[in-house]
């Protein structure tokens, strides 16, 4: 069956961004998620919708094609430091999701995830504006986070670069 979307008003992207925020917060990303695509529809190249986007994916880690997802939506965001910021976002919550998801091989696939979501904060603290530490306060839990559990470890039998795979670009995508 094939509805067409009704759209929103430009003057209602305030309110918009509000709901996203209010509904993420609520543990709602597929809402919060379904009202960042009405604002991208009237305006595709919002940053504030994309990065409520991107958050909300991130909020719904459970499957490889979600993370997929999610780097669809870290391409259309502008910035180097976003770039790198949001990717490690990306990184930290799969990492996240593993920890959570648990298996055998949990802990070094977190473990080599939250790596990947540090490495990217570095490259965002270079690129940060003065005063800017949420890369630091990031690549700070991420190490906390692996420093508390001794699960979230290498995997030494693993080659870090095994962990993933390679989309048609070249980036790195975490093997779910």
């Amino acid at each position: 069956m094939h509805f067409e979307l009704k759209p929103i008003s430009a003057q209602g992207i305030p309110e918009a961004l509000a709901k996203v925020e209010r509904y993420r917060l609520l543990n709602e990303p597929s809402l919060a998620e379904s009202i960042c695509l009405d604002i991208l529809a009237i305006v595709p190249d919002h940053q504030e919708a994309l990065i409520s986007l991107l958050l909300a994916r991130t909020d719904q880690f459970d499957s490889h094609a979600n993370v997929k997802r999610a780097r669809e939506v870290l391409a259309q965001i502008q910035g180097g430091y976003e770039q790198a910021y949001y990717e490690g976002i990306i990184w930290e919550r799969l990492g996240n999701a593993r920890i959570h998801h648990g298996g055998n091989a949990s802990g070094p696939s977190a473990y080599h995830a939250l790596r990947g979501a540090m490495d990217q904060y570095e490259k965002a603290m270079k690129l940060a504006p003065s005063g800017n530490d949420d890369a630091i306060l990031r690549w700070n839990t991420c190490a906390r986070l692996i420093m508390q559990n001794p699960q979230i470890h290498p995997d030494p039998e693993t080659e870090p670069e095994e962990m993933w795979q390679h989309d048609e670009a070249g980036s790195r995508i975490a093997d779910a």
